[in-house]
C-alpha cells in the first residue's frame, strides 16, 4: 500500500518525534523546511490561567511560517508538521486540544498511551492522518481496529517511553498482516539505521534523542551536552520515573542522588499526564534518551543534522546496493 498523499512527498523517510518540553516551534520548523516531518507534543504548549491558549498560537505560526516558506520554494516545499496527543484518562485536556487541532487543520496526528476512536474520528474531520505509537503486536491490532491510519513501531533502545522487543520482530509482525504505513522507532540516528528500518518492511523511521543535541531544542545545555558526551552503555530502561517502561541517561539519574542500576519499580495507578509527564518536579532533571546516542558528536541546527542523515542514508543505500547485487 503506497503512503497516504501528506507523506509522499519527504525528502527524507524521516518523522521528528515528540519531544516533551524539548520539542517547540522552532524545532518543528527547522525539521519540516528541511523535509522531515516535524512534530510536538500538544501538552508542550501551556499558558497560565487567563492567558491566550499557547497552543493555538504555536499552531498559527508553525502554519503561517510553513506557508511562507513554500511560496518562496515552490519546488522543495516543506514536510508536513504533527502534534501529539497523549490520550491517557488524566490528560483532562485533549479534548480542548482535540477541537484547536480540527481548528488549525493539523495533517499528522500521532496519538500515544490510548487508542481512542473518537480521536481517530476528530482527525479524519479535518483532513488529517493518525499514527498510533506501539511497543507490540497487540496494541498494533487494537489501533487500527479503532481507526488509525497507520502506526509507529516503538522498540527497544527508543528514547522516552519505549518498548523491549527487538525492532526486527516488532515490524515483522505487524507487517504479517497490516500493509499501511509503519515508521519505526528505537536507536535511529543515522542513514544507516534509517536505511535499515526501511530494509525490515517500515515505510520509514521516527528519531528524537539526536534532535536534543540541537540548537533550535528547549533543552538545558547541560542535557545536550549529556546527549553528546554518552552512548548507549549510559542508558538504563526503568518505569520509576512515570509509571511507564523508558529509557533514561544514567548520569542524569545518578545525579538526582539514585543508584541508576538498582532503581525501584513504579506503581503504575499513580500515572498522571495532566500536566504532560507523570514525574514528580524533583526528578524533572531525569532526562530521557534513546540508545542511538552515540552517533551524536556535537550540537548542531536541526538542518545540519538532517543533511548529515541524508548523506549517510545515500551513502548506506549505495553500499548495501553493492554488496547486495552481488549476491543476485
Amino acid at each position: 500500500m503506497a503512503l497516504p498523499p501528506i507523506l509522499q512527498n519527504l525528502k527524507l523517510p524521516l518523522i521528528g518525534s515528540p519531544l516533551f518540553i524539548i520539542s517547540n516551534p522552532d524545532l518543528v520548523i527547522a525539521q519540516c523546511k528541511a523535509g522531515i516531518v516535524g512534530s510536538f507534543p500538544a501538552l508542550n504548549a501551556r499558558e497560565n490561567d487567563g492567558d491566550p491558549i499557547l497552543l493555538d498560537q504555536w499552531l498559527t505560526r508553525i502554519t503561517e511560517e510553513l506557508d511562507r516558506y513554500n511560496q518562496a520554494n515552490p519546488d522543495s516545499p516543506a514536510a508536513p508538521y504533527a502534534v501529539n496527543q497523549i490520550v491517557h484518562r488524566s490528560n483532562a485536556r485533549l479534548e480542548r486540544d482535540i477541537e484547536i487541532c480540527v481548528k488549525h487543520k493539523v495533517p499528522v496526528w500521532i496519538t500515544s498511551l490510548g487508542a481512542r476512536a473518537e480521536v481517530n474520528e476528530a482527525a479524519h474531520s479535518c483532513g488529517g492522518i493518525t499514527l498510533h505509537d506501539v511497543i507490540n503486536d497487540r496494541f498494533a491490532h487494537k489501533a487500527i481496529e479503532k481507526g488509525a491510519d497507520g502506526l509507529i513501531a516503538v522498540s527497544a533502545g527508543a528514547g522516552g517511553h519505549a518498548g523491549a522487543l527487538s525492532p526486527l520482530a516488532l515490524v515483522q509482525e505487524i507487517r504479517a498482516w497490516f500493509e499501511g504505513p509503519v515508521f519505526l522507532s528505537g536507536s535511529i540516528a543515522t542513514g544507516d539505521s534509517l536505511l535499515a528500518a526501511q530494509a525490515m518492511g517500515a515505510d520509514g523511521g521516527y528519531m528524537g534523542s539526536a534532535f536534543i543535541a540541537t540548537t533550535e531544542a528547549n533543552a538545558a545545555e547541560a542535557y545536550k551536552q549529556m546527549i553528546v558526551d554518552s552512548g548507549a552503555s549510559d542508558i538504563v530502561y526503568s518505569d520509576l520515573f512515570t509509571g511507564v517502561w523508558g529509557n533514561y541517561l544514567k548520569p542524569s539519574v545518578a545525579a538526582a542522588g539514585m543508584d541508576p542500576d538498582n532503581l525501584e519499580r513504579s506503581d503504575p495507578s499513580k500515572m498522571d499526564f495532566g500536566s504532560g509527564s507523570s514525574k514528580p518536579k524533583s526528578w524533572k532533571e531525569i532526562w530521557g534518551s534513546g540508545q542511538g546516542i552515540g552517533a551524536v558528536k556535537e550540537v548542531v541546527p536541526a538542518a545540519d543534522l538532517i543533511a548529515r542523515i541524508t548523506r549517510e542514508y545515500h551513502a548506506a543505500f549505495d553500499r548495501l546496493s553493492g554488496q547486495v547485487s552481488h549476491y543476485r
